[in-house]
């Protein structure tokens, strides 16, 4: 009697069988890591950007603490230089006032070394002498003490030697000012530098 082969079934996986399942899931899992990956990435793009603005923010603090520093150096004499402007001013004038007859003598070419040894000093501080005589009045480096008829606006006569230090006006040069209209000046005394003095 011949055998009969069971026939042997074969199921093929429907629409929502395990197969589908398990694509749903990668599909699932890729989104979620992509999803990931966006946010890390928006996380290091902060990061990286906090990181550069700190730099930036570390140059600029470095860059103003050597300037300051630099400054501080710059005009660290600054009142020890303008305390001796008076005593510069006074010797200035002693040699000015010498009399002919004597500018030849020893004591007074002494006082004149003294005198350019001194501002050699000051010059290599950073002190220099402002320009006046001749020039345009310039608010920021004079001071109009008087007004005499003359060329408008130009400085007539330097009365005391102003000064820079570096780059910085530490005093003002005194000066007489042109003026094109007529100037009453009567029983007014000359304006002398020591006047400032009294004043301050």
């Amino acid at each position: 009697m011949p055998e009969h082969k069971k026939a042997r079934t074969h199921t093929e996986p429907g629409p929502g069988g395990p197969r589908a399942n398990e694509v749903t899931s990668e599909h699932e899992d890729v989104e979620l890591l992509t999803k990931q990956l966006d946010e890390e990435r928006q996380k290091a793009e902060t990061y990286l950007a906090n990181w550069q603005r700190t730099q930036a923010d570390f140059v600029n603090y470095k860059r103003r603490t050597e300037q300051e520093r630099s400054e501080a150096t710059k005009f660290s004499n600054a009142m020890l230089i303008l305390n001796l402007l008076p005593a510069v001013d006074d010797l200035e004038r002693a040699l000015n006032t010498v009399p002919t007859n004597l500018a030849g003598l020893t004591w007074f070419e002494g006082l004149r070394l003294i005198h350019r040894k001194l501002m050699t000093i000051l010059e290599n501080q950073g002190l220099q002498a402002i320009e006046a005589e001749g020039k345009d009045f310039d608010p920021n480096l004079h001071e109009a003490v008087i007004h005499s008829e003359g060329e408008e606006g130009k400085v007539l006569q330097e009365l005391q030697r102003g000064y820079r230090l570096h780059d910085r006006v530490i005093r003002p040069a005194m000066v007489r000012v042109g003026s094109s209209a007529p100037v009453a000046e009567e029983g007014r005394e000359p304006w002398q530098p020591q006047d400032q003095e009294r004043e301050g």
